[in-house]
């Protein structure tokens, strides 16, 4: 199925969510971010516990699973280099990177490497230089592009401004993106799958992008409220009570927007009743503590914990719209059917046009 799951951290999908996804035929993605928070108790070291716990994410994940398993490294990350290393030495399937570009990427694959690399990317432009730079710098060619648009959850690669401009829309920027993806593949005689995500939620949702030139889609916030997702159940039933009016945009202590959804921990944070503490990790490049009023990172580990009184969870823009928890396998046959409904009126309606003219 051309579905992949959204890398979500901090903990939200670790093994058993990948190796769920990639047990119905989707692509399953562990997110390195926060794994050594996660994984505190082999070592009070945060890289090296990171480094620990991927190993044993992937371990895991290998066990429950012979489908395709990806790791999400963001660039923002301090310890980036160190989750490339990993994820390439443990042979995941699929490395996804964004949250800045990663243009030096490739020059972390060693020669028995069997890993994939795919960049995150928001526009046309960044997708057009990230392509060069591997060519010229590596001879490296992506082998999937993703499309994040604004509507995804967590850390948004856009302006505040840009998050509600059509021009920006999901459905804007994939035509522009598969059309510079194109022509460099038609230059270098090659074939990169562009992937589009943020605001996906239906199969129908899926029919309509992909008929915008995509050839496959990212989705995290439907997998959230499923039984394999890794993070606890209320951090579930979080989504499930949510309305509308509850997702909002935050300005994130790393210096990025971000969509989550609004809770008592959030409104403590706006009435200036938290206070910065000294950093405990270190994770986030851009995040400086001083001007900071909580650390992002216990703020979603305590999430993922359900201890949201002590945190929040990020979300896409369609969170509102859970009803219920249920198994990744019931959630990806929904999906395909909902597409194939929507895809034979389409294509019933296109058909009817071609053979008796449009009314």
């Amino acid at each position: 199925m051309p579905i992949v799951q959204g890398g979500m951290g901090v903990g939200v999908s670790l093994a058993g969510l990948a190796s769920a996804v990639a047990n119905q035929g989707g692509v399953g993605v562990i997110s390195s971010a926060g794994l050594g928070a996660i994984y505190n108790n082999y070592s009070k070291d945060y890289r090296t516990a990171s480094i620990w716990g991927l190993k044993e994410e992937l371990r895991k994940a290998r066990e429950a699973t012979k489908g395709i398993i990806g790791v999400n490294v963001m660039v923002a990350m301090s310890n980036f280099a160190d989750m490339v290393k990993t994820a390439i030495a443990e042979k995941a399937d699929i490395i996804f990177s964004g949250a800045g570009l990663p243009l030096n990427l490739p020059s972390f694959l060693t020669e028995d490497a069997k890993t994939k690399l795919a960049p995150i990317v928001s526009s046309a432009r960044a997708a057009k230089v990230l392509c060069q730079k591997w060519f010229s710098e590596y001879k490296y060619i992506p082998d999937a592009i993703v499309v994040e648009g604004p509507k995804a959850g967590g850390h948004l690669g856009y302006k505040a401004d840009q998050i509600s401009d059509e021009h920006y829309s999901l459905e804007a920027i994939v035509p522009q993106i598969v059309a510079e993806v194109r022509a460099f593949e038609a230059e270098h005689n090659c074939s990169i799958p562009v992937i589009a995500g943020g605001g996906i939620y239906t199969g129908e949702d899926i029919y309509r992008i992909m008929a915008l030139g995509a050839d496959g889609v990212q989705m995290g916030t439907r997998f959230v409220t499923t039984d394999e997702c890794d993070a606890d159940p209320a951090f579930k039933q979080s989504y499930i009570e949510a309305h509308e009016e509850d997702i909002e945009i935050i300005q994130s202590p790393v210096g990025m927007p971000g969509r989550a959804i609004r809770n008592s921990f959030l409104d403590r944070v706006k009435e200036g009743l938290k206070v910065p503490k000294a950093c405990p990790f270190d994770c986030i490049k851009t995040c400086d503590v001083t001007h900071s009023p909580y650390c992002i990172m216990l703020a979603l580990y305590n999430a993922f914990k359900g201890k949201l009184r002590n945190g929040y969870a990020f979300c896409g823009s369609n969170a509102w719209r859970a009803e219920k928890i249920q198994s990744v396998r019931e959630l990806m046959t929904s999906l395909r059917t909902e597409y194939d409904s929507f895809a034979a009126k389409c294509e019933g309606f296109s058909l009817r046009e071609k053979l008796f003219g449009a009314k």
